[in-house]
């Protein structure tokens, strides 16, 4: 990624103006500018996003700060202040993006809602992540990671039976109302390409993340099936779970009747590859505490690469189950993939980020530059889509605006 850091990305000349900050919203943003969108994030002056004072730190910079908001430039303006509305409005004009993650009816509130703007730019293209959304009778609740998590049913299908409801161990409701508002705004410009008309694009993270149960849900609304939790195993075919090894733990997904015979060989009991019990998936699935029985008495007398190899040797889907240290040194992802990259900052030092998983063949997404210091361009934006000099930023900068 970084040899190819001055190639023209696939949304070169789009510009954002990101008032986004936390996680969903700023891990949205960071896609757009992996893929060469200008994204100016808006931070509110001297406090600025509050992950710059989320941990973990390095010479007292937020790591969490710096890992979702690289490829960004970074002004300060007070959106509660008069003239800072009148500032942002100009910038407006010449903006593709608006995005925000406020709890809705606040830019309303502020003045600065998308009926307004649009009326500034009828092209401007306004993306919004809340929890539940800006309309419907829970609008106006608050929403964060957990509770979509907790909404949309994803807690109570995750953990093991006689277990509780467990969030997962990532922000899975953030990335994914992340990756649904750059899903949305990809499609709202190339209908504004078509039309020149822009329009409001609204992702609730309690959406997000009852979209992403679909294939659980649907054991619920064809036959009214309550899915319950079952660890790492699945509802629609097995063997696919997690099998205990010597010396770890790897998962297996014999996904179809094949794989299931071909995987008896390789635990070396084809024998009971065609057993009643055992001999289509709905057997397997009624059956699958004695399935993972009959496997895990091969697998936990063998090291965890030795029965990846065996399966991967004879084409059955297999892998070992990593922690995040073995995830980072792993040459394919690491090296080959470029999904861990170092930048350097000013004052953190040497970091390592988690790269981009774009990979464009005809416009490479990058990682070019650090996440920016709280208003380290103010003059360059500011200049560039307003005309100030450096004496009138000056004055904002006194008065407060900026």
């Amino acid at each position: 990624m970084l040899a190819n850091a001055m190639t023209p990305g696939a949304l070169e000349g789009v510009t954002v103006l990101d008032l986004t900050r936390v996680l969903a919203g700023p891990y949205s943003t960071m896609l757009l500018a992996d893929m060469g969108a200008n994204v100016i994030k808006i931070e509110e002056p001297v406090k600025g996003d509050d992950t710059r004072h989320f941990g973990p730190f390095k010479n007292e910079e937020s790591i969490y700060y710096i890992t979702n908001n690289r490829n960004k430039r970074g002004i300060t303006l007070n959106l509660k202040d008069p003239k800072a509305k009148e500032m942002f409005k100009e910038m407006v004009k010449k903006a593709d993006i608006v995005t925000e993650n406020y709890r809705p009816g606040t830019m309303e509130k502020l003045g600065l809602g998308y009926d307004v703007l649009k009326e500034i730019n009828p092209g401007i293209i306004y993306a919004c992540i809340s929890g539940f959304g800006h309309y419907g009778r829970y609008k106006e609740r608050p929403g964060y990671d957990i509770i979509a998590q907790a909404m949309s049913g994803l807690m109570s299908t995750t953990g093991w039976p006689g277990g509780p409801p467990t969030r997962t161990g990532t922000a899975t409701g953030d990335v994914l109302g992340g990756l649904f508002m750059a899903i949305g705004v990809l499609g709202a410009l190339n209908y504004r390409q078509r039309t020149g008309i822009g329009q409001k694009v609204d992702v609730a993270l309690v959406d997000a993340g009852v979209s992403a149960m679909g294939n659980v849900n649907m054991l619920y609304l064809a036959d009214g099936y309550l899915p319950q939790r079952i660890g790492n195993r699945y509802e629609s075919t097995y063997p696919y779970d997690s099998f205990e090894c010597l010396d770890g733990s790897c998962v297996i997904g014999a996904a179809n009747d094949k794989f299931w015979q071909i995987l008896c060989g390789v635990i070396e009991k084809p024998e009971i590859a065609e057993l009643p019990q055992f001999l289509r998936i709905r057997d397997r699935l009624k059956n699958h505490v004695a399935v993972k029985e009959q496997i895990e008495n091969w697998t936990r007398t063998k090291p965890t690469n030795e029965v990846v190899e065996a399966c991967l040797a004879a084409g059955i889907p297999a892998a070992p189950v990593y922690d995040i240290s073995q995830v980072a040194v792993d040459p394919h992802i690491a090296i080959d993939r470029e999904m861990f990259v170092e930048q350097e900052h000013p004052k953190a030092g040497t970091v390592k980020v988690t790269g981009t998983p774009f990979k464009l063949s005809a416009t490479p997404a990058t990682v070019r530059t650090i996440a920016p210091d709280l208003g380290q361009d103010n003059i360059e934006v500011y200049k560039e889509l307003l005309n100030l000099d450096e004496q009138q930023l000056a004055e904002l900068k006194t008065n407060g605006v900026i």
